[in-house]
């Protein structure tokens, strides 16, 4: 038994290793690449793990908890409040839509209404891991399309609550569902009334929210008090399975119970502590995840129904990206951005598993229904990735940029010796400050919403995807002096300056950075001007501190500008270090130590003791 578990896991980590790469060599997305692992060692292709899909269905269950959990911890109840009028509108508008359509369709396929509606709810659910870690790895999210996307699979994630419990009232049968798929499991509600099942549901789920708040903080804070860090996430690692186990037993999905966890965990004081402890397990999780959905697609089920199968993917896929098409033109998104919404939300959604299961158990849906659309649901999965690829190669530079690019991109024709690439907050910044002294930067930026927002306001911004070598051309790079890049994606940003470095090395490269490690990654692939983000403002807080307690302004002003030389001077020593952590941390303990003795020094010296030019006390002083 132990030995068929460590296989299990050596074949998946073998899998990922092998076929991440290559799909990343490819140009392809990670997921994609996690996908086609599984597919190949799955049990129904060469069949290294899983007898008859079980163990998958056991690993994809894990990965869904797991991430469900992390996704929870990430969304704080004030969000929904912020959003509401997106997560309302465009997700509500949305799933009724989209069921109401998929319901019609099912009913002209000839199923029963009750069949039809189950199948209406899981079709109208996307994607929550594929979407947000494809829109991470392109640097995404904080486009319009992106904020729609999080808007609207926010408002599924919600729903999906009130579509549990409702099933029960679909059910045929009196008591649930027995058969040999289910002898393991533990269902407390199966002999109850179907209308007093649903009331059950919907309170367990309240009863949770209520304990997150007086019983599961309560008792991280007295646990937090002993000082051990692993206790700490122990027991809240504990909270999260204890309440997935309470939903199993009140027949609900154990994944729904770990993001109830999570949000619950999300308001308190240990999100953050939880957040950077889980943090490297949390894509690892969604690689298994990913992994699962791959093995679990049945050749066997796709061989018998080949024709039914694949016109239920295609004509799915068309209806929701009609209906996604159709949200984003209501809420005015430009063509761009309602396309890379339409991809990214198309496919139907990891909660559909847990819906047609237990639709399954309560005998809404037969074994044959079941496992067609489980297999419908996993290969729209895997074509998410291919169709934002193909989206962003094919369609957006012949369709979506049309109406958004060609007409400002049309007075890219004088050139400014200075490009910036990004115009969010901190590229919007330096734009300003380059104009108050006459310099008029191009600037390109993804989002064509906020494009037309920053030239409605008197900025010349125009739309373009700086990642691609021809629209950069376009603006004029070969003529530039200098390319500043304000992207938040380290991997985009990196991968930017290689191709500009390789092309035009003349052009000067000042890249934002916004930690040290993105820094230490820029400066080794030969980017000499990097811009930490937080490096000026935490030291200018640090002198506004130091000033309020009655040291002089000039000399903080001094020894600012000296910590922030020095500081670079360590970042650049730090960067060719290897990335051992106790050789690290040894080099860095001793950087800090000598940039501490260098300051020491300076006052020891007394080179500060007359730096009174800022002070006025000390002028007036000096006068009489």
């Amino acid at each position: 038994m132990t030995g068929s578990i460590l296989l299990q896991a050596i074949v998946f980590l073998a899998g990922a290793v092998v076929c991440v790469p290559i799909a990343k060599r490819f140009g392809l997305s990670a997921v994609l690449g996690y996908l086609l692992a599984g597919i190949l060692i799955g049990p129904f292709l060469l069949g290294f793990v899983g007898e008859e899909g079980e163990d998958i269905l056991h690993f994809a269950e894990f990965g869904v908890v797991m991430m469900l959990f992390l996704i929870g911890l990430e969304i704080e109840p004030r969000n929904f409040w912020n959003m509401r009028k997106t997560i309302v509108g465009m997700g509500g508008l949305q799933v009724v839509v989209t069921m109401g359509l998929s319901f019609l369709m099912f009913i002209l396929m000839g199923y029963e209404w009750k069949v039809a509606l189950a199948i209406s709810m899981a079709v109208a659910l996307s994607s929550t891991a594929i979407v947000l870690q494809t829109l991470k790895e392109k640097g995404l999210m904080n486009t319009t399309a992106g904020a729609a996307s999080f808007s609207i699979l926010l408002f599924q994630d919600i729903i999906v609550i009130f579509m549990l419990g409702a099933l029960p009232l679909l059910s045929v049968a009196s008591h649930g569902a027995e058969s040999d798929d289910h002898h393991g499991s533990i269902n407390l509600l199966e002999n109850l009334p179907l209308g007093l099942q649903t009331l059950v549901i919907i309170s367990s789920v309240a009863l949770v929210v209520l304990a997150g708040r007086y019983l599961f903080v309560p008792m991280l804070r007295l646990v937090a008090k002993t000082g051990v860090r692993e206790l700490l996430i122990a027991s809240a690692l504990l909270i999260v399975l204890a309440i997935s186990f309470l939903m199993e037993l009140a027949g609900l999905s154990p994944a729904l119970g770990a993001f109830l966890g999570g949000v619950v965990l999300a308001t308190s004081e240990f999100k953050h502590e939880l957040e950077s402890t889980l943090e490297p397990f949390k894509d690892l999780l969604l690689g298994l995840f990913f992994m699962a959905v791959g093995a679990s697609i049945n050749f066997v089920v796709v061989s018998e129904n080949p024709l039914m199968i694949s016109g239920l993917v295609i004509g799915i896929i068309l209806l929701k990206a009609l209906v996604l098409f159709i949200v984003g033109a209501a809420f005015k998104m430009k063509l761009d951005q309602r396309l890379l919404m339409t991809v990214s939300l198309a496919q139907i959604g990891e909660f559909a598993f847990v819906l047609f299961s237990f639709a399954f158990q309560l005998e809404i849906l037969g074994r044959a229904v079941t496992d067609m659309m489980l297999v419908v649901t996993a290969i729209s999965m895997t074509l998410t990735p291919i169709l934002a690829m193909l989206n962003e190669r094919l369609v957006l530079p012949r369709f979506g940029t049309k109406e958004s690019v060609e007409r400002p991109m049309d007075e890219v024709e004088k050139h400014s010796k200075v490009i910036i690439v990004g115009f969010g907050h901190f590229g919007n910044t330096v734009g300003r400050f380059l104009r108050a002294f006459g310099v008029e930067p191009t600037v390109l930026d993804f989002d064509s919403n906020r494009v037309d927002f920053l030239r409605k306001m008197g900025f010349k911004v125009f739309y373009g995807d700086a990642s691609r070598m021809d629209l950069l051309e376009s603006a004029g790079i070969a003529e530039a002096d200098i390319l500043i890049t304000t992207i938040g994606n380290p991997g985009v940003t990196a991968d930017l300056v290689k191709q500009v470095r390789k092309k035009y090395p003349h052009v000067k490269l000042m890249v934002r950075a916004q930690n040290r490690y993105d820094a230490y990654e820029l400066l080794n692939i030969g980017v000499e001007n990097v811009y930490r983000e937080s490096l000026d403002t935490s030291v200018k807080l640090a002198s506004d501190v130091l000033s309020e307690m009655g040291f002089r302004k000039y000399t903080l002003h001094r020894q600012a500008q000296q910590f922030i030389r020095s500081d670079e001077e360590s970042l650049r020593r730090l960067a060719s270090q290897p990335r051992n952590e106790a050789a690290y941390i040894f080099k860095a303990r001793q950087e800090i130590a000598a940039q501490e003795k260098l300051l020491e020094e300076d006052r020891r010296r007394g080179l500060l003791e007359d730096d009174h030019l800022w002070d006025s006390e000390q002028m007036r002083m000096a006068k009489q």
